[in-house]
């Protein structure tokens, strides 16, 4: 049985499939829920941090089981990873709720050039930001839009928190390899878009 017809099988609320989505990924979900606010520099205690997993379950079965019901399996995405991915916009929501952290991805030119080390100061206001900047901002909100979230979150953590490459390796669970190719694969999809808009990103 493929993940798909796993997942089937608990939309149509098979008591013992469900049971052993709870016993197989809730370890898993609970360190990410720890991993993902130990990053953004919160310490929670382990009522916070059950409560959390407690209401990201019950949000995969709301209304239906709308949210589990988004699972594809597309691009051979695997459950585990798209539950990471949820689990990093739940948490991300919760901090933005809470007030814990201000989630932004503001960019911004830095004399007249581009760097992604600086991408999230906000400069869309200020009087001496030249039209030609202001255009290039807009090109680059663009391209930060049209990343998918797993790059959106990577550019948040690294660049935007400054979380170092090995701490991001533990949260995502992956390789430091893994990471490095990650980092590569976004900078060049930067690059690309904005070079396709007749500008240049430099880093």
């Amino acid at each position: 049985m493929n993940e798909r017809e796993f997942i089937q099988k608990c939309l149509r609320k098979d008591k013992a499939a469900w049971d052993e989505f709870v016993e197989k990924y809730s370890r898993l979900i609970y360190n990410y829920i720890y991993s993902i606010l130990k990053v953004k520099g919160i310490y929670p205690s382990p009522e916070v941090v059950e409560d959390l997993f407690q209401d990201f379950f019950l949000s995969l079965i709301k209304d239906d089981f709308r949210k589990l019901r988004c699972f594809k399996g597309k691009n051979n995405a695997t459950l585990a990873s798209w539950l990471r991915i949820i689990t990093i916009n739940f948490c991300l929501d919760y901090l933005r709720k809470e007030k814990h952290s201000t989630i932004s991805l503001d960019y911004g030119p830095e004399e007249g050039k581009f760097s992604l080390k600086d991408i999230l100061v906000d400069q869309r206001h200020r009087a001496d930001v030249s039209l030609t900047d202001k255009e290039k901002l807009q090109h680059l909100y663009d391209c930060i839009r049209n990343l998918n979230s797993q790059d959106k979150y990577f550019l948040e953590m690294h660049v935007h928190q400054g979380i170092n490459l090995d701490d991001l390796q533990t949260t995502l669970g992956i390789s430091r390899s893994a990471v490095d190719m990650r980092k590569f694969r976004l900078i060049e999809k930067l690059k690309n878009c904005f070079k396709k808009k007749g500008f240049q990103l430099d880093y």
